[in-house]
């Protein structure tokens, strides 16, 4: 009987996304590249070194390559996933996004001519998308989850992550929002990093309190009063982003925090307090990747459809959870949970006999919210 031949290890997978770290690697004496994922790079003045090299079980993603190098790389034995021509954004994008990088030439020109609303508009004008815009779109949210682990990893060094939902509507300068940026800010000096939905309202406020923790308490109220001259989006998201561009002029470096939005919902901005910007066209996906990553628990401010929606989807994954899989989820606002929308004695019936009860808190203020994350 043949004795069926036993297989060697997989490749280690590197990610390789930089010219600057391909050429070190080149330097260093490397001559295979099996198992490397080469990510959205210029190729076009390395062809001695790519001829050189053997390639075979190497990965391409959107790289530009010099006339018939494709051909050759193919030939030896690489996969090559060409650039997608005509697409306002990059399906193989090697990072995260920044506000700066969505709202680039807002200062000078309106929103809808931005990234971000290019993208968006992109969006529109699909209908029944074929292959290549499908393929697309899902290539880009690969990557987007892939490079939100990675600064998971990286950048937050492991630290637990507070979700904060609430309604985009909330106007800057209204109680509402002055109270979720100083929910923002005492997560995050309580040493959790703050994820939001990154839109605007709630949201936008949460990530700005937590952008600027670091700051003394005049430099939030000064942020807050400057922001409430332009209250909302509407009638102008130039307007509206020009402002929050103007307070991060005031402090470049501020507290990282995270941002999971969304461009199904593209008539929702982005808000510029987030420093890490994990953009989705998928909306499902986006929502289950900011719950589940949300392992320190979830704060939930008032809001309408989508916050509730949020709500009693967290609830379903802890109501089905092992018992130290159960993450805390905190109700701002008694009588809103439990009058104006009550969604609190709903919760209290799930959790009764599943081992969710000391893990839900209803709350009336955000020092208490913060405590009951403690």
């Amino acid at each position: 009987m043949n004795a069926t031949p036993a297989l060697g290890p997989m490749p280690r997978t590197l990610d390789v996304e930089s010219l600057e770290q391909f050429d070190r690697l080149v330097a260093e004496g490397a001559r295979r590249m099996s198992g490397w994922h080469l990510q959205s790079i210029d190729f076009s003045g390395r062809s001695a070194p790519l001829k050189a090299l053997d390639p075979s079980g190497a990965v391409f993603l959107g790289c530009t390559l010099s006339p018939g190098m494709e051909e050759s790389l193919r030939a030896r034995g690489a996969l090559v996933f060409p650039a997608i021509p005509g697409l306002p954004f990059n399906p193989y994008r090697p990072g995260l996004y920044t506000g700066q990088e969505l709202y680039e030439g807002v200062e000078s020109r309106p929103y809808e001519e931005t990234p971000d609303a290019l993208i968006y508009a992109w969006t529109k004008q699909q209908g029944r998308a074929g292959v290549a815009s499908a393929l697309s779109v899902a290539l880009h949210d690969h990557h987007i989850g892939e490079s939100l682990q990675g600064a998971l990893e990286g950048p937050f060094g492991g630290r637990k992550i507070v979700g904060v939902m609430g309604g985009h509507a909330g106007l800057r300068g209204s109680q509402a929002y002055d109270d979720a940026a100083r929910l923002g800010r005492g997560l995050a000096r309580a040493g959790f990093v703050v994820a939001t939905g990154g839109g605007p309202g709630a949201m936008e406020a949460a990530n700005l309190g937590a952008y600027l923790s670091g700051q003394p308490e005049d430099a939030l109220e000064e942020s807050l009063r400057r922001l409430s001259l332009v209250p909302g989006f509407r009638p102008s998201v130039s307007a509206w982003a020009r402002a929050a561009l103007a307070v991060v002029g005031l402090c470049p470096s501020g507290t990282p925090s995270l941002g999971i939005p969304t461009w199904f919902y593209g008539h929702e901005p982005p808000n510029m307090f987030a420093t890490h910007i994990a953009k989705y066209f998928a909306n499902a996906v986006r929502e289950a990747v900011l719950l589940e990553k949300a392992n320190g628990g979830v704060v939930f401010l008032p809001g309408a459809a989508g916050t509730v929606q949020e709500v009693f989807q967290d609830a379903c994954e802890n109501f089905y959870a092992t018992p130290e899989a159960i993450n805390p989820m905190v109700l701002v606002g008694k009588r809103y949970w439990s009058e104006e929308l009550p969604a609190w004695p709903l919760l209290r019936s799930l959790a009764g006999e599943r081992g969710m009860a000391d893990r839900l808190h209803l709350v009336d203020s955000v020092e208490e919210a913060v405590a009951a994350l403690g």
